[in-house]
């Protein structure tokens, strides 16, 4: 099949039955691509590893055919090249390569949540993807790794770089009355309690705090840096309220568990009301589920009604939200592959926050590299 011939930009569900069937069968097998693919990285010419690769996304392949789902499948033929010629022993798996291959599971799984959400793909870009990864499939052995730098900065609009999520401590900013700094001290202390409820939260204060005044610096500093920093600590402390069941466990949540989970943003800025001098701080923290289309909650806000601590609130939550988000399958997501799924959402993020946070993100794997 042609990639031309095949609905990249706009594809359909022909059948709704089938397309869930191809959902789950989806969720089954990302978890073992992301498994293999690690082991790949170890051991880079294991053909058994290879094989088994090779045969999950053939299965994919094979499942999107049987149903009705297309445009998956130029996709995931360009995976498959990759790994045959790998198999054959013509070329060797780098990282750059492993990467590419999540990069192509996660696209993926994106485009079938947007579509069981009747969401526009547009954003996500499929068909550059697709014949991207037609052509890397095709490249010669001396110019693959070149092409393999370029098709991921072409994904994620970053050059690939060998980056950390690692923590960071920036000095606590200080206000000239005591008594708001020993606010700050409070609330940071509430951030750590919720921290501490699970493991994969570890550092989690510290990193989203980073990334935030990072942002508003690199903006100018249009937020208040205290403000935003208070925010920072308490936009989820309404999770505290909420049995621990319905945000640190991966299983689906009913439709009554999400009417509680979207009361989070409403609790949270409450408390922070209650202190005098936060008012700020409570409006970004009860606007950070907002969307610029105004599909977010708890009040549909547009863009021009979110302010703008919100807005930078909103990406950095998003971003940490999307590195974790497959951890329950043993594997955290790489800062490239976060990153991509951040500027696939310009229907829910900011774009000037969203330009000024990747400018974050590339100093960070610039720094690293």
């Amino acid at each position: 099949m042609e990639i031309a011939s095949v609905d990249l930009i706009n594809p359909q569900v022909e059948d709704w039955n089938s397309f869930q069937d191809f959902r789950d069968a989806l969720a089954d097998h990302a978890p073992e691509i992301e498994t293999l693919v690690a082991k790949l990285k170890q051991a880079p010419e294991d053909r058994v590893i290879i094989t088994n690769l090779f045969r999950e996304f053939h299965n994919i392949k094979g499942d999107a055919g049987l149903c009705r789902l297309p445009f998956v499948i130029p996709i995931i033929h360009s995976a498959e090249t990759l790994l045959s010629r790998m198999r054959d022993g013509e070329i060797i798996c780098s990282d750059g390569l492993a990467e590419i291959f999540l990069l192509t599971l996660d696209r993926i799984e994106q485009a079938i949540d947007l579509l069981a959400e009747r969401q526009p793909l547009a954003p996500l870009g499929l068909l550059s993807l697709a014949n991207g990864l037609d052509s890397l499939s095709r490249q010669a052995v001396a110019e693959l790794d070149a092409a393999t730098i370029r098709l991921i900065e072409a994904v994620t609009g970053f050059k690939p770089g060998s980056a950390l999520n690692k923590d960071f401590s920036p000095s606590t900013q200080q206000r000239s009355s005591n008594e708001l700094h020993q606010d700050l001290v409070f609330f940071r202390e509430l951030a750590l309690q919720l921290e501490a409820r699970s493991p994969l939260f570890q550092g989690r204060t510290e990193r989203n705090l980073s990334y935030a005044l990072a942002t508003n610096k690199i903006a100018g500093n249009r937020v208040d840096p205290e403000q935003l920093e208070a925010a920072v600590y308490l936009h989820d402390i309404g999770m505290m309220f909420l049995p621990e069941s319905q945000w640190l466990k991966p299983e689906k949540l009913s439709d009554e568990a999400k009417v509680a989970l979207q009361r989070h943003p409403l609790w949270a800025a409450e408390i922070a009301n209650r202190f005098v001098g936060w008012q700020q701080a409570t409006q970004m923290i009860l606007q950070h589920h907002e969307t610029v289309i105004g599909s977010g909650y708890p009040n549909g806000l547009g863009e021009k009604d979110i302010c703008d601590g919100a807005k930078i609130l909103a990406i950095v939550d998003a971003f940490e939200a999307i590195l974790l988000k497959h951890s329950h399958r043993g594997q955290q997501k790489s800062t490239l592959r976060a990153i991509a799924e951040i500027n696939a959402g310009d229907r829910q993020f900011s774009a000037p926050w969203v330009k000024a946070f990747n400018q974050v993100i590339r100093n960070q794997i610039e720094t690293n590299a």
